[in-house]
């Protein structure tokens, strides 16, 4: 059974744009790292969205506008969908369906539909195979009738030297002896303020207005934080250079504050395959990863790695674990987009001046690599974990802010020697796997 098709006129296809190409996606779930949302809307035939061997679940794109929607083409790989909808809605949350099957054969299926939203996506309610469902490509046509979202204006700021020309690296770098599997350096850095209810990105200019916070790296940020401040402040990184303010929501036990204690692991790492193309990220650059409003599955299927909570032999855990054996610690992991528009330090959601690489490749929308951040936090709790939560709420509301003040030279030393040099370096730039390779840093961290 089908319904909501309707014949699409030769005028009407000629009309018709495609409004999904890289825009942000989101799915019920995902089924390897190497098949993310995003897969399934870069127009590359060889990446793919694949979900769960579940029942039901779904994938969407947010067209950045209110569009009429005229046409969707699905490329499905093996993995099918038999019995599914394609819906739109104009705020994600409110779905209306605007076509209907039950009987979906897979291989590359053109839908002529009608409807509008700012939102489309494919409901799958029961697989053709065993396997989930897996799309090369979602493409939703239409015509835009809303104003897409300003790339200028309050709230975007530029950057003083914007990078153009750059064409996004899908190189292969040739292989080494013994394998290359780490292209990274780490930043070591202490708490530096703590419950301190300020974001300078969020709430710039309002102190008091966010929840609390733990706050690593430079010792002065507050909510009246620019990039000057930050440059004429102290760190409590290891690393005189890193001047850059780091900070993630307090974590409560009771009620009460636990901090971190010593130094904490930032990876800064390449996100994509060729490490070769990764760039030092500008002075200035800030950005929110995750969200204090996430539910669970978002927080799971976030785009990047996210590997979650882990405490004694738990690991991937998407919230606080009930339960942390006694003595251990409670640790999570979490990735930052790492590709950049090469054009704004910042954007009004803090966010959309950043993406996440689709299977290693920048999207051409944000086309310039740099480096990738991974907070490794781990806190001293243990044991019944039922009233430990963040500021923010629960566990998947995790999230955190970086607003990057390295001392340029500092940063580019060791991007190159370690990031483009394929080395797993720790905050010196040494690897103890290559010694021969040497350090990009003096015994005193600063350059040579």
């Amino acid at each position: 059974m089908v319904v909501g098709a309707f014949q699409l006129t030769a005028a009407d296809a000629a009309d018709a744009t495609l409004l999904s190409l890289n825009k942000p996606s989101l799915a019920s779930s995902q089924e390897l790292g190497e098949s993310p949302p995003a897969g399934a809307f870069d127009n590359n035939p060889s990446t793919r969205w694949g979900s769960q061997w579940s029942d039901p679940q779904w994938l969407r794109v947010d067209l950045g506008a209110t569009a009429t929607i005229t046409q969707v083409v699905l490329q499905w790989e093996n993995a099918y969908g038999k019995a599914f909808q394609i819906q739109t809605s104009p705020d994600g949350n409110a779905w209306t369906s605007i076509y209907s099957t039950t009987t979906g054969t897979g291989g590359t299926q053109t839908l002529n539909v009608n409807g509008s939203g700012r939102y489309v996506r494919m409901y799958g309610t029961q697989r053709g195979t065993g396997y989930g469902y897996s799309l090369w490509e979602f493409k939703v046509y239409g015509t835009s009738t809303g104003t897409p979202p300003p790339t200028s204006g309050p709230g975007w700021v530029d950057a003083p030297n914007p990078v153009t020309g750059v064409t996004p690296s899908t190189a292969t770098p040739p292989a080494t002896n013994p394998p290359t599997t780490h292209h990274e350096f780490q930043a070591n850095c202490e708490v530096s303020r703590s419950n301190l209810n300020d974001d300078p990105i969020v709430f710039f200019g309002l102190p008091g207005a966010s929840h609390s916070h733990t706050f690593m790296g430079n010792r002065t940020t507050n909510a009246n934080t620019t990039l000057s401040s930050l440059q004429a402040g102290t760190t409590a990184c290891i690393t005189p250079g890193d001047k850059t303010a780091y900070w993630m929501p307090t974590l409560l036990n009771n009620g009460v504050a636990v901090q971190p204690v010593g130094r904490q692991v930032i990876y800064y790492k390449s996100g994509v395959l060729d490490w070769r193309s990764v760039r030092p990220m500008p002075a200035g650059l800030r950005y929110v990863v995750g969200s204090p409003s996430s539910t669970l599955d978002q927080f799971k299927n976030h785009p990047g790695a996210v590997e979650g909570f882990e405490c004694g032999d738990l690991t991937r855990q998407w919230d606080i674990p009930a339960n942390c054996v006694a003595g251990s610690q409670l640790n999570v992991r979490f990735q930052a987009p790492s590709c950049w528009d090469g054009l704004h330090l910042d954007s009004p959601d803090h966010k959309a001046h950043m993406a996440y690489p689709v299977v290693g490749v920048c999207p051409s929308s944000h086309p310039v690599a740099v480096n990738m951040i991974e907070f490794k936090m781990a806190w001293p709790v243990s044991g019944n974990m039922a009233n430990v939560a963040f500021s923010s709420g629960r566990g998947y509301s995790f999230h955190y802010d970086v607003y990057n003040a390295w001392d340029p030279p500092t940063l580019a030393a060791l991007t190159t020697h370690c990031i483009n040099g394929g080395l797993q370096c720790n905050p010196r730039g040494f690897d103890q796997y290559k010694p021969e390779r040497g350090a990009a840093l003096n015994e005193n961290y600063m350059l040579p």
